[in-house]
């Protein structure tokens, strides 16, 4: 009994040593387990012109580029723009502050490409009515179901605002805040107040 022990324990230690054996040979996969082994051998370089090939050869889906703040680029990057849009056979807005239709003027090159310029003007009272009365708000607030009807409250949100959109866009979302905190059904005069001194209000 004992002499049969030490046998089985000195083959398990040979077998130990010996290297591990090979269960499922490449045939059996279909040659899938070839095309895995091949891929892990594959150097990442070659995998990374294989991707980049890849999408070389697939279409850009991009038609529009929008550049907002396009005031504060350089002369160089607006040549880059310009090549960009030479090349990409792809629309282009350029979004800035007053005064970016003159700085593109001074580049003849760049400035005859342009197909035609949009000045966004503050909101006239009556538009500005007209959207708070339609219920329009910010994207992720609430604000009560009738919306602002309160005749003061539109007054004094004119009167912040000055028909300025980024503005009321910023008015709305602390206005939505305090209804929210305060459970309040109707939007007045002394919200508006309480929500215009939490902003930092500049000229921009």
């Amino acid at each position: 009994m004992w002499e049969q022990r030490a046998q089985q324990e000195a083959k398990r230690q040979r077998e130990a040593l010996l290297p591990p054996k090979r269960v499922e040979t490449p045939t059996r996969h279909k040659g899938k387990v070839v095309q895995i082994y091949a891929a892990a051998a594959t150097p990442a370089p070659n995998l990374a012109r294989a991707y980049a090939q890849q999408r070389a050869n697939a279409p850009d889906p991009t038609a529009l580029i929008i550049i907002d703040e396009a005031d504060r680029l350089k002369t160089a990057s607006l040549e880059q723009v310009r090549d960009i849009f030479d090349h990409g056979g792809l629309g282009m807005v350029l979004i800035g502050m007053p005064g970016l239709e003159k700085r593109l003027s001074r580049s003849p090159q760049l400035y005859s490409r342009v197909g035609f310029v949009h000045a966004f003007r503050p909101l006239r009272v009556a538009q500005l009515r007209e959207l708070l009365q339609a219920k329009w708000m910010p994207s992720g607030t609430a604000l009560p179901e009738e919306g602002v009807t309160d005749e003061e409250a539109l007054a004094a949100i004119i009167r912040v605002t000055g028909g300025n959109f980024r503005l009321l866009h910023r008015l709305l979302t602390p206005i939505a805040r305090l209804v929210e905190m305060n459970a309040l059904q109707t939007i007045t005069s002394e919200v508006v107040e309480a929500a215009r001194e939490s902003l930092v209000i500049g000229t921009a």
